[in-house]
């Protein structure tokens, strides 16, 4: 179901799906009235919302359409503002499954080949995930969180597949972790705010490095939800600036965010080169810059998201003899980076989101089990 106040908009949009041979729109709807009052006729799997339309705006219309269809994955667009970017954070807590920023004109939108790719992609995925769900979880269970998506409750409520539960891993090394590093993506903005709430000694005792796959302006606003969320400073990391135990550093959009070591210090790098697995920034120059600076001290962390990044960076880490933890299926949004490293058999852990952040501490606390 494509919502968008611009007939021009909904035009292109639609026929990028329905050129698709996996997907086809249900309904092109100008508002969000429209779309609280026709969705149960409509019946979709995922809708994209526009953010600022007349009637009823994306923001308001968001939680009156998932409290009649539960399980809708509702993707918002909105031009790259800060303050769209704030709305798009806000809709997330209301049950939003991602966000997709739209070019500033209806001109750019056409020429936009990473945004018809990013949307097609987040349509298929997260689209096949609710289908899934469909099939397990009971429509009597309710929310269990306001900050994770509906995908991310229901998936958190049912049993590890048994995918998952076949999955080698591999013992942790004996190395005592020096730096935390987390990768993540699709469903990746509630996943960081839930688990750096529960690592404060960490942070406290070794720099945290994180990269999620986002544009500028909403990297910013993110560092700000984590600093809120962690107790602690975060801030997108800035060349040449110390890397401190502390504080959490997050790459910044268009951006790829490194270690490297400057004399007896580890600095933050950042690098404006060409895009790595499609994204800028990328999880894999952040998971294999570490091996530079504390060789097989790195804990990586590869949460939900589309792709494999992280995958070949986590190879890297272990060789180094550093440890991999990817969150399981179930708990993931998209089960793409975390799935491709647990299925390349670098993991030692594969745990649900809410397992993760004790497994961390146990970890810096010496337990190797």
């Amino acid at each position: 179901m494509v919502v968008d106040d611009s007939v021009v908009i909904r035009g292109l949009i639609s026929r990028w799906i329905d050129a698709e041979p996996d997907m086809t729109v249900v309904g092109s709807l100008r508002t969000g009235l429209d779309a609280v009052n026709q969705v149960e006729r409509i019946n979709p799997d995922v809708a994209i919302l526009d953010i600022e339309m007349p009637e009823l705006d994306g923001i308001s219309a968001l939680p009156q359409l998932l409290t009649k269809k539960r399980n809708l994955i509702v993707i918002m667009a909105s031009t790259l503002t800060r303050r769209n970017a704030e709305i798009s954070f806000k809709a997330l807590s209301l049950g939003a499954a991602d966000y997709i920023p739209k070019p500033e004109s209806t001109r750019e939108i056409s020429a936009a080949d990473i945004f018809k790719h990013d949307l097609l992609q987040k349509i298929r995925h997260l689209g096949a995930r609710v289908r899934r769900l469909k099939s397990v979880i009971s429509p009597s269970l309710a929310p269990t969180s306001p900050t994770v998506a509906p995908a991310a409750r229901a998936a958190s409520a049912s049993s590890t597949p048994a995918s998952t539960s076949k999955l080698v891993t591999r013992p942790f090394s004996a190395s005592m972790p020096r730096a935390l590093l987390i990768g993540s993506s699709t469903g990746g903005p509630q996943a960081l705010m839930a688990l750096v709430a529960e690592l404060g000694s960490v942070i406290d005792r070794v720099p945290v490095l994180i990269t999620q796959h986002m544009p500028p302006t909403f990297t910013t606003i993110l560092a700000e939800h984590l600093a809120r969320a962690s107790k602690r400073p975060a801030h997108e990391g800035i060349d040449g600036e110390l890397a401190k135990p502390g504080t959490i550093y997050l790459a910044p959009g268009g951006k790829h965010m490194r270690a490297a070591k400057q004399g007896a210090n580890v600095v933050i790098a950042l690098d404006d080169g060409p895009p790595v697995n499609f994204c800028k920034p990328a999880v894999d120059p952040l998971f294999t810059s570490g091996i530079d600076v504390w060789q097989g001290g790195v804990l990586a962390v590869v949460l939900t998201g589309m792709g494999s990044d992280g995958m070949r960076g986590g190879k890297e880490v272990v060789a180094a003899g550093g440890n991999v933890i990817a969150q399981d299926e179930a708990s993931s949004v998209v089960w793409g980076m975390p799935g491709a490293a647990a299925n390349a058999g670098i993991c030692s852990a594969i745990l649900p989101l809410n397992q993760i952040g004790a497994k961390i501490n146990r970890l810096f606390s010496g337990d190797r089990s």
